[in-house]
């Protein structure tokens, strides 16, 4: 699936990319700028960038159940930026109604 329309970004991109990024540091704070960055690639419309956050969430925490990380650590701080993220969503991302979303 298409991800980013600017950039020709694939979710298979994204997700390898993620999962090599928690190779090199399993704890370290993944971001749709780190993200880019690895894929030498830069944001320009940033339209794509909450649809790159919920694939982070979800890559993160099936790669710290997967490598038998402290499941209650890991699970507990993903759910806690999971509500944040839902907490702070609102019905405008960018300034584009949702109809005009990628995903």
């Amino acid at each position: 699936m298409l991800v980013c329309h600017c950039n020709i970004i694939t979710q298979k991109e994204i997700e390898d990319t993620i999962v090599e990024l928690l190779d090199a540091d399993p704890w370290q704070l993944v971001v749709p700028a780190k993200v880019y960055h690895a894929l030498k690639k830069r944001g320009r419309c940033c339209g794509c960038f909450p649809n790159v956050v919920e694939t982070i969430i979800k890559v993160t925490e099936d790669y710290h159940l997967r490598h038998g990380s402290n499941d209650s650590d890991s699970v507990s701080f993903i759910d806690r930026v999971r509500s944040l993220r839902h907490e702070y969503r609102s019905l405008r991302h960018e300034r584009r109604h949702t109809g005009h979303r990628a995903a």
